[in-house]
């Protein structure tokens, strides 16, 4: 699944302001896939019994799922303080409650595969590499950079969390696979906002994509490692493993920043 930028960055911008940055339009994206699934997942979604070893992996991939959820948890409610309009403010309001909720389902799966610890070792549990992302986020939005915050939040972490998520969803047991197809539904709407807000912003100050592009190199490394060791911890083949970089490059070279 790709966004079309033809329809993200053509639209009217007042009206796209108004539409899609508002409350109204969250809760209506959210309301049909949220409506009778508990914690993202159907009760009647049936709940295979794992080997130990799928199990383990599972584990550990949906615990550095988790780090993301709370990296763009906390990114989102921090930029809201430095948010450029109002209507921004909204949106980033609406992007950290699907984030803490995110979160919750995620910590719920984890309870539910037998880690009644979750919350209090999923970091430790994690990727390395997506540790070292978040703190790079973190200290965008510390230092009230907006441009790095939005690039780095909305446009790299969305992207690769489409991209993991959209890959794990394919070979996932039942309830894995539901809770992450409810996820993703909320990463494009993310993904749209980082590049609309960027897109604008890059045709009206095009030098700036030179910041961005170090920014990216920067990055790239944390984002590409983190694919490759979790996409092999689930068993995804190494044919497969270019497909969902690439998924994750698009997004980035649509705002016309390469290198």
């Amino acid at each position: 699944m790709t966004l079309d930028p033809s329809e993200l960055h053509a639209r009217d911008h007042s009206g796209f302001l108004v539409e899609v940055q508002s409350f109204e339009f969250w809760f209506q994206s959210v309301e049909g896939y949220l409506h009778d699934r508990p914690y993202g997942i159907a009760p009647e979604t049936p709940m295979l019994e794992l080997e130990p070893e799928r199990r383990r992996a599972l584990v550990k991939t949906l615990s550095t799922y988790c780090v993301g959820e709370v990296a763009a948890l906390e990114g989102a409610s921090g930029m809201i303080g430095f948010a450029p309009n109002r209507a921004t403010k909204i949106f980033l309001a609406t992007q950290a409650v699907d984030e803490a909720r995110h979160l919750e389902v995620l910590l719920h799966r984890l309870h539910e595969l037998g880690e009644d610890d979750a919350e209090a070792t999923f970091e430790a549990r994690s990727n390395p590499h997506l540790l070292a992302f978040r703190d790079r986020l973190l200290r965008c939005v510390a230092e009230r950079d907006w441009l790095a915050s939005v690039f780095a939040q909305n446009v790299v972490l969305e992207s690769m969390e489409f991209a993991a998520f959209h890959s794990h969803a394919r070979t996932a047991d039942p309830r894995t696979a539901e809770m992450l197809a409810g996820i993703l539904k909320d990463e494009r709407r993310h993904i749209g906002f980082g590049e609309n807000d960027l897109g604008r912003h890059l045709r009206r100050h095009p030098g700036d994509r030179a910041r961005l592009q170090t920014l990216k190199r920067e990055l790239d490394p944390l984002v590409l490692a983190c694919f490759e060791d979790s996409l092999a911890r689930l068993g995804i083949a190494a044919s497969e493993r270019p497909d969902v970089g690439r998924l994750y490059l698009e997004s980035v070279a649509r705002l016309g920043i390469a290198g």
